[in-house]
């Protein structure tokens, strides 16, 4: 069972997602599909439906929308007491094509003016929220809204590590966000903002090009856009971030080779600093053998879903070292692209019976 409780803090949004792999231009004028979605909200959903127990901060407006959005996480399990009510934001929109074969998922936000974007830091509660938690968790998401969202993300973790949490951060560059100071580039204010919020994590979380975007560390021989991933060459990036940010102790990174928007190779690293140790998932005769997911469904959050495993698994005593970690979240992010909509509906057995190699998909009777 999972011990303390998490608390992240980040914005929810509506997520409207085009029907059947449809581009925009085919699915539009037409109907849309509407759920709800966010990466801090993503990993509090899924610790939840892990079995553990998590509280979610965010901002949404005095609206029939707000309300129903607080419902949908509260279905998972959510504890959302100290999301504060806007009189006069706005639900934040982020618009979805998802793509097949060789051409790209494609995504449009709108969220100029979303609650979040406007509520400055003192409007939370953030130590009560905390009160009773255990680990805190933010990404790089919320703090490129606006000045407001970063100034409230920056001063969550300062309180969060002096409290005594466990604080995460997933890098989470997005390049058509950080557009709140126009005078300066939107990848150097990413690199600025988030320098100031990381000697204050414990636990960084990116994918296989957070790093060199947001922190100029890049792994060599290694080229996303082809899909040339040398996962070999991750640990030293790892060891790169620790030196920069020496309160660091673990960073996790997930490995997605896209040979095209329908197949992925999928995994994961998680290193230790104070061991020097690297591990891989998922494994095969002892050796790094990537998912091959052949079908995609959907890959949006799938990276949340990582951060949740290293949470939840990083917070229960049966998993008792670094591999069953990150074995455990590996195998939990595969789960999720195999599942529409943002959030990962994944239960522990499940994972667990990805984990034992029961990856064959055949039905259960």
């Amino acid at each position: 069972m999972m011990q303390g409780r998490l608390v992240s803090f980040g914005e929810i949004m509506g997520r409207m997602a085009t029907p059947g792999f449809r581009p925009f231009r085919q699915a539009l004028p037409g109907k849309l599909e509407v759920s709800f979605a966010g990466a801090e909200a993503n990993v509090a959903a899924s610790v939840c439906n892990l079995g553990g127990s998590a509280r979610f901060v965010a901002s949404l407006p005095t609206n029939l929308l707000g309300d129903v959005c607080l419902s949908s996480l509260r279905h998972f399990g959510v504890n959302t007491d100290f999301v504060v009510r806007h009189p006069e934001g706005r639900l934040g929109l982020y618009f979805l094509e998802l793509g097949a074969n060789q051409r790209p998922s494609n995504v449009v936000y709108d969220r100029d003016g979303s609650s979040i974007s406007m509520t400055p830091s003192k409007n939370y509660n953030w130590s009560e929220a905390m009160r009773d938690a255990s680990w805190f968790h933010v990404t790089g998401i919320t703090p490129a809204i606006s000045a407001l969202a970063a100034e409230a993300a920056r001063e969550a973790v300062q309180l969060a590590k002096q409290l005594g949490l466990t604080v995460s951060c997933d890098l989470n560059y997005r390049k058509k966000l950080w557009r709140w100071k126009p005078e300066v580039e939107p990848i150097q204010l990413a690199q600025q903002t988030m320098r100031e919020i990381l000697p204050h994590v414990d636990v960084v979380i990116a994918n296989e090009e957070d790093s060199a975007d947001v922190l100029g560390i890049h792994a060599a021989d290694t080229d996303v856009d082809s899909g040339a991933v040398s996962a070999t060459k991750y640990p030293a990036v790892a060891r790169e971030i620790i030196r920069q940010f020496p309160n660091v102790s673990r960073v996790g990174i997930t490995l997605r080779e896209s040979l095209s928007a329908s197949h992925n190779r999928w995994g994961a690293m998680l290193y230790d600093g104070p061991t020097d140790q690297a591990c891989f998932a998922p494994l095969r005769d002892g050796e790094y053998r990537p998912y091959e997911i052949t079908n995609i469904v959907d890959r949006v959050g799938a990276g949340d879903s990582f951060a949740a495993g290293v949470i939840f698994a990083s917070s229960t005593p049966e998993f008792e070292d670094l591999q069953a970690i990150v074995s455990f979240a590996t195998a939990s992010s595969c789960l999720a692209h195999s599942i529409p909509g943002d959030m990962n509906y994944s239960t522990r057995a499940e994972v667990e019976a990805l984990m034992r190699g029961s990856g064959s998909g055949r039905v259960n009777r």
